[in-house]
């Protein structure tokens, strides 16, 4: 079994399609055809199935593929060590909610930057639900996540610190009006929500189903963004974390109901498989993250920096 045998299998696991995964490789149709039938023969199994000109993973296929990814990204390392020595270089893939990339990160990674130039910061898609297989697969280096405990034995983790989360409204929304907020007073009403798996969403639900309280309508985004501008047009309630709203709560564009039920504020933790090789680069980004976190609050949110996100 041959690496570049794997590297062809990769692409064309991605792209299911002979001739787009031809061109990103640099090389003829024919190559990848041998290459990948190659592969199978040493393998005694198919790994695609090729119906006229779709092309579609085998159930043997989807199996293989995190271990031929692990091979490769361990090569891969296996080089940048060799290569760097203890410089902080090469790609470092981080993946973390969108109101800590933009409200606790911005600095952070400005600093990261300036002190080592030669990383590749890449962020990926935040999914709750997929964070164990990009880890075991070592597509993700490091997670940065908000959750109460990690109870995954093959993670490695350092909390970080407590984010508070608020329930919000519009100053002129009915229960802006009163003294406390209940999980009862939710009923009926429309929530605006981060995705289901987001950490804190999780608690809202949990309060939810355990008091048998239905809201009049849920509505999910993916944008943190998005909320804060549905808040803005009176179209329901938000829970969002008060870094992310911190500015609007002072200039009363939103109103922070005072929520009488069960805390929802959530711990956020830094992650890594506990097999994974630390790269320096990790190390460099793990430690920064967690004195920066480890400082005092600061009142005025943070500004989103430009930068790469991987799809």
């Amino acid at each position: 079994m041959e690496v570049r045998q794997l590297q062809i299998f990769r692409i064309l696991a991605e792209e299911l399609n002979f001739t787009r995964t031809a061109e990103r490789v640099h090389t003829v149709q024919s190559n990848v055809t041998a290459q990948i039938k190659a592969l199978e023969e040493e393998l005694g199994v198919p790994l695609f199935d090729r119906l006229g000109r779709k092309v579609n993973l085998t159930d043997a296929g989807h199996r293989f593929l995190p271990f031929a990814e692990q091979a490769l990204i361990a090569m891969e390392q296996g080089q940048r060590a060799v290569k760097s020595g203890s410089e902080p270089s090469g790609p470092l893939r981080i993946s973390a909610p969108e109101s800590v990339v933009t409200y606790r990160l911005s600095l952070l990674l400005r600093e990261f930057r300036r002190r080592f130039p030669h990383v590749e910061l890449i962020f990926r898609p935040h999914l709750d639900h997929t964070l164990a297989v990009e880890l075991d697969s070592g597509k993700v280096d490091l997670v940065i996540d908000m959750r109460d405990s990690v109870s995954n034995p093959a993670f490695q983790s350092i909390p970080l610190r407590i984010e508070r989360i608020f329930l919000l409204a519009h100053p002129n929304h009915a229960l802006a009006r009163q003294r406390t907020v209940k999980p009862a007073d939710l009923a009926g009403q429309t929530l605006l929500l981060t995705e289901n798996g987001c950490g804190y969403r999780a608690k809202l639900d949990r309060v939810l189903a355990m008091q048998n309280i239905r809201p009049g309508h849920v509505t999910e985004f993916s944008s943190v963004e998005a909320i804060k501008q549905c808040v803005a047009a009176g179209m329901g309630l938000a829970l969002l974390p008060a870094i992310a709203v911190a500015r609007e709560v002072r200039q009363y564009q939103f109103k922070r109901l005072h929520w009488a039920g069960p805390s929802l504020d959530i711990q956020t933790h830094i992650l890594w498989h506990k097999d994974k090789w630390i790269s320096p680069a990790m190390a460099a980004f793990r430690d920064l993250v967690k004195d920066s976190l480890d400082e005092p609050e600061i009142e005025e949110p943070r500004l989103m920096i430009s930068g790469s996100f991987e799809r």
